[in-house]
């Protein structure tokens, strides 16, 4: 039942991004589709129902899609008994630096309306809202340590006790999966028609130690399942 719910949810999340372009919906099918993470945070229920949700590096907003999906799921009364509650939010975020992925999300998405919003600019320097969960995937080994700490510190201001980071780095102490992971994040920055940056990793401990420096609980999954990655997603909670 989880698997054929699974594809239901994927199929229904992928959908809009026809209106974007076949470029945008088969990125859509290959991220969500091959991506554990998202399968992952869905059948985990990180993210609770009516939530406020801010995604850092939101790229075509397929969070944003896959979440507003699962309530169109739950409300269709297609949700299995098995997830927990279908993480339905009250408002998505969406932060993403390159404006060719802001447009795509924006078409494919437009008729979610003001519950989801996608910005154009710089995690290093735009405001971030209010929110109760924080989702950042892949992005922060782009910018320097002392920058990755700033943002995490405006991150952590943003949330209320109790609130949640999802925040899934390269663990740099798995040197071969580290290698790999960005040797294929470059490529595919190549494909997207993007310009390749550096990359700053830390290892597990490291990025567990700056994260508890900042109040947060934090925990660890494997998150490369199927994959010759070194990712792992870390599931930090506000210290009430």
């Amino acid at each position: 039942m989880t698997t054929t719910a699974w594809t239901t949810l994927l199929d229904t999340a992928c959908a809009p991004y026809r209106a974007a372009g076949m470029f945008a919906w088969r990125f859509a099918r290959g991220k969500l589709g091959m991506d554990p993470v998202f399968r992952y945070l869905i059948e985990q229920g990180h993210i609770r129902p009516g939530a406020r949700v801010l995604d850092i590096g939101c790229g075509q907003g397929l969070l944003a899609s896959l979440l507003a999906s699962s309530g169109q799921l739950a409300r269709q009364g297609q949700w299995p008994a098995a997830w927990p509650p279908a993480p339905a939010p009250e408002r998505v975020t969406g932060i993403e630096l390159m404006p060719r992925d802001v447009e795509r999300a924006r078409a494919a998405l437009a008729q979610l309306g003001d519950t989801a919003q996608f910005v154009c600019g710089d995690m290093r320097t735009t405001a971030f809202p209010a929110v109760d969960a924080v989702v950042i995937l892949d992005v922060l080994h782009y910018i320097g340590i002392d920058e990755q700490n700033q943002v995490l510190a405006r991150v952590r201001a943003a949330l209320p006790p109790g609130g949640l980071l999802l925040l899934r780095v390269g663990d740099a102490s798995a040197r071969r999966g580290f290698a790999i992971s960005q040797w294929v994040d470059a490529v595919v920055t190549r494909i997207r028609g993007h310009r390749v940056l550096p990359q700053y990793g830390r290892t597990l401990a490291q990025w567990s130690a700056q994260l508890q420096q900042l109040g947060f609980d934090v925990q660890s999954q494997p998150m490369s399942a199927g994959t010759p990655f070194a990712n792992v997603l870390l599931i930090a909670k506000v210290t009430p």
